[in-house]
């Protein structure tokens, strides 16, 4: 067998031995020890941090993945409301705000690719913003969002994590074409 450092012929006297027996072998071996003992420590931080987030944190991320995939989606469309086609800034702006709403808040009929200046400034130019999104989806599904303004949801954490990951592969493909 050959030693992982020096790279010289050994007889192991452990089976799994992949050091041989010269001090800088040896040293080299502590070295790999404290690092595999970091990857480890490494991955139950990582679980640890996961266990320690709330659903709030949780649907900040949610919200995050799932803004960016509108973005990704609606990508090169004039923005929703004020039709403008190369904007400089783009937001997912939600037709029904998420704030008022939750249950609207990851519905993709609700949110399309909006100018930051619409979207912030003009609190959703939402006059235009109906206009153009009845144009798009149809009436009928404007008027489902409309009509479903009151509805409460609580998000769970499962739900939380399959939103995630559901719009995390759909960037994955939207990226790749």
């Amino acid at each position: 067998m050959r030693c992982k450092n020096c790279k010289e012929k050994f007889e192991p006297k452990q089976f799994n031995r992949k050091f041989c027996y010269k001090d800088d072998c040896i040293n080299a071996y502590f070295e790999y020890l404290k690092k595999q003992a970091a990857k480890k420590w490494n991955k139950e931080k990582k679980i640890r941090k996961e266990n320690l987030k709330t659903v709030q944190d949780l649907l900040k991320e949610a919200q995050t993945v799932f803004n960016r995939f509108i973005r990704l989606r609606d990508n090169g469309l004039p923005c929703i409301s004020c039709q403008n086609p190369n904007p400089k800034k783009v937001n997912a702006g939600h037709y029904i705000s998420s704030g008022s709403c939750k249950y609207l808040t990851f519905h993709l009929d609700n949110v399309h690719l909006q100018c930051e200046y619409c979207n912030t400034y003009l609190h959703a130019n939402l006059v235009e913003y109906r206009i153009n999104l009845i144009k798009k989806v149809g009436l009928d599904r404007v008027l489902y969002l409309e009509n479903s303004r009151h509805k409460t949801k609580k998000y769970t954490r499962q739900e939380l994590y399959e939103i995630i990951n559901k719009y995390k592969k759909e960037i994955k493909k939207l990226k790749s074409i």
